[in-house]
Order: structure tokens, then C-alpha cells, then sequence
């Protein structure tokens, strides 16, 4: 048996990736490879219910459901709890609607923690035991691998980075002016370059434009002081940074390293290596299947635990 999957089984890996944009529902394996997708905009759909049936078959025999989301969630529960970008998912119990509807083990992740595990399972991060995954998109959150083992936390919040205040005043992010979050997001670019996007204060940036380059520039020294944050509380072997950063890693990465050099402990520092995401613009879809794999080797690992607990006892 491999991740708490038996290789014999030909019953499918389903994902679902649930974000304020675009929802998908994906088929795959055990490898974390994607079959078939399907997409709706989540706009076209107001009530929950609905777009679930949109998306979704309306049966199935699927091994194992992952689904990605961004947060607040209650994990514990399988609950989506009214996420600022999903308006209407009040108290969604997603997971029990899951397991009811196809018969099969439902598993809920925020989007961090689900691309944290992409990335340690099948990319960037593969063959650590402590890893770190920054989204670096529309928010900057981060998903903890450590000691082998994803880190939620007491109740799910570790990882909020984007949340720590890097300034006095800036951008606002997470709701704080001067936020990891408002200096290192989509959003915060957006506020510091007056409207433009990430990706047209990139081009911008590459056509020369002085001012966009002083933005970017802003952005990486900040990004550089979380990272230096992180690496001395946590001594990471490997931090992986998606979106923005792997796309725009040019104008990121020398102000970064920079400002890592600084402020973090050298010793902590110089085994650590920071690098863009593997998985590309796939993190989602596979983040989403991951999600399912991982809950069932976890669901796995605690059965197993619990035998040995039993016999030790007999």
C-alpha cells in the first residue's frame, strides 16, 4: 500500500479547487495527475448548491475528494466559513455533503496548506521535511511543512505571514495597512502602482519604466523581510514561493536576497534555498487531488497507529 492507497484500486482521485474566480473539479491518480478538469466562473453560480451541481457529476465512485479553498475554514468540521471572496458560503458543510452524495472520504485544506502539499509531494519541495510555501497572489499566506508533516496549528490559522504589520503604513492587505499581505499580494502591488496590475507593473518594469521598478523593488525588500522572519523562527530547509514571485522572479530576487542576507541568522540562512513553484500554473488543479491523496495516507497512518496501540494493550 503507497500513501494509504491500494495500488490495485482503479477508482478514481477527485479534486475540487473552489476559489472566488473560477471553481474546478478535477480527475486524477495517485501521482497527483490530472485526467480531466472541468471549470465554471464561481460568479455565474450565487448559492453553493448550485454551483457544486453545475460542476460536479451527478454520480460517481471516486477512492478519495480533496477540495481546496480558501479560508476561514474549520478542517476539524469540513465546514467554509463565509470566506471574503466566496460571498453567500456561510457555514458550508462541505465535506458531509461530499461523503453523502458519492459514498467516499472528503478532505478540506485552505489553498496555502493544499499548495504546500503540492509542492512538497510532487514539486519544489519534494524530499524535505521542512518546507515552507508562500502564495504570493491574490494574498500572501504561507502552508508549513515541518518535521515531515503539514502545520496547521491550534485552529487551523498557522501561516498567516500576510497578516504580520511590516510597516507603520502602506498598503493594505488582510485588512492592515502595512501588511506582509499589503506589500506582497496582487492587491498590494496593485495599491502601490495607483491601479496597475502585477503583471503590467512587470512589463512595465521590463520596458524600463523607473517608477514600476521602484515598486517591485518595495515589494522584494518586503518579501525579503518575511522570508528572513520565517527562516530564523523556523529553520526551513526550502522556501517555495508561488505565482507573482515565479512569474516576476527577475525583479524579485536580488533586493530579497538582499534583505535575507541582512536581517536573518546566517546560520539558518545558508541552508535554506528559496525558489519559485514547481507546479506552475497546474498548483491548484494538483493542490486540489493532493489534498485527498495526503488525507487518505494521514487517515491511513492513524489507523495503523491505532492497531498498534490496541495489540500493545492485548
Amino acid at each position: 500500500m503507497k500513501n494509504g492507497i491500494d495500488p490495485c484500486q482503479d477508482r478514481e482521485i477527485w479534486g475540487l479547487d473552489i476559489g472566488g474566480t473560477k471553481c474546478a473539479f478535477l480527475i486524477g491518480d495517485e501521482k497527483g495527475t490530472v485526467i480531466k478538469r472541468r471549470e465554471v466562473a464561481t460568479g455565474d453560480y450565487p448559492k453553493w448548491q448550485d454551483l457544486l451541481a453545475a460542476l460536479l457529476p451527478e454520480t460517481g465512485n471516486p477512492l478519495a475528494i480533496g477540495v481546496s479553498c480558501g479560508g476561514p475554514l474549520d478542517e476539524e468540521r469540513g465546514y467554509i466559513l463565509s470566506p471574503p471572496n466566496l460571498p453567500g458560503w456561510d457555514e458550508v458543510p462541505i465535506v458531509s455533503w461530499l461523503e453523502q452524495r458519492y459514498k467516499a472520504p472528503a478532505f478540506l485544506q485552505n489553498d496555502a496548506n493544499a499548495c504546500a502539499l503540492a509542492e512538497w509531494r510532487f514539486g519544489a519541495g519534494a524530499g524535505t521535511r521542512n518546507m515552507i510555501f508562500l502564495t504570493f497572489g491574490t494574498g500572501f499566506g504561507a502552508g508549513l511543512i515541518l518535521d515531515g508533516r503539514l502545520y496547521r496549528g491550534t485552529n487551523g490559522m498557522a501561516g498567516e505571514i500576510g497578516h504580520v504589520r511590516a510597516a507603520d503604513g502602506g498598503p493594505v492587505g488582510y485588512g492592515k495597512a502595512g501588511s506582509y499581505e499589503g506589500f506582497c499580494s496582487g492587491g498590494g502591488i496593485r495599491q502601490l502602482a495607483k491601479g496597475k496590475s502585477a503583471k503590467e507593473v512587470a512589463e512595465l518594469a521590463q520596458a524600463g519604466d523607473q517608477e514600476m521598478r521602484e515598486v517591485l523593488n518595495s515589494s522584494a525588500q518586503k518579501l525579503g523581510m518575511s522570508l528572513a522572519l520565517l527562516i530564523d523562527v523556523l529553520n526551513p530547509e526550502c522556501i517555495v514561493i508561488g505565482s507573482i514571485f515565479a512569474r516576476a522572479e527577475k525583479w524579485f530576487r536580488e533586493p530579497m536576497e538582499r534583505v535575507i542576507e541582512q536581517e536573518a541568522l546566517k546560520a539558518s540562512a545558508t541552508v535554506c534555498r528559496v525558489v519559485p513553484a514547481a507546479l506552475g500554473d497546474a498548483i491548484g488543479d494538483v493542490a486540489a487531488l493532493t489534498v485527498a491523496i495526503c488525507g487518505l495516507a494521514e487517515r491511513h497512518e492513524n489507523i495503523s497507529h491505532s492497531h498498534l496501540r490496541l495489540d500493545g494493550m492485548a
